[in-house]
């Protein structure tokens, strides 16, 4: 596997994390959380660069509520410093990873839009007599009593 180094920095940098501010920021400027940060952005992203250099950072809690579209989902939602962060991780990482995804994964990822999904799986379900329907466990609905792993 193919080594890349400086990441930690083009992470940190004040310009990643400015547009990593943007890309959070994108439909989100009027949650209260967000438009408190961009109120005073600069300040934020420089104590939140200076927490990151200094390896003092620590997420804050997220906030847990349940939607219903078409059935009941518990979200949970990260603070907006950290979705910030969130995303100058995957500017950072994104680029280096993404080439080596399956095709036809489509789960977060850039141009791969939930109707490209159905609309494969609709090619696939014509070309082959058989198809497998899977769904992947939510994260919330793993009983955490059973593993070390999730506290």
């Amino acid at each position: 596997m193919k080594r890349h180094g400086n990441l930690w920095e083009q992470m940190t940098s004040f310009r990643s994390l400015l547009q990593a501010a943007d890309r959070a920021g994108r439909g989100k400027r009027s949650n209260q959380g967000a438009a408190r940060f961009f109120f005073d952005v600069e300040h934020h992203l420089v104590r939140l660069q200076e927490e990151l250099a200094s390896k003092t950072y620590r997420p804050g809690r997220y906030r847990t509520f349940t939607i219903y579209e078409g059935k009941k989902r518990q979200i949970s939602a990260a603070p907006f410093r950290d979705r910030v962060v969130h995303h100058a991780q995957t500017g950072a990482r994104e680029p280096i990873f993404d080439p080596s995804f399956v095709y036809d994964s489509y789960a977060c990822r850039k141009g791969k839009v939930t109707h490209g999904a159905v609309s494969r799986c609709q090619r696939f379900a014509q070309r082959y007599r058989s198809v497998l329907k899977a769904d992947i466990r939510s994260f919330f609905s793993i009983d955490r009593s059973i593993s070390s792993v999730f506290p």
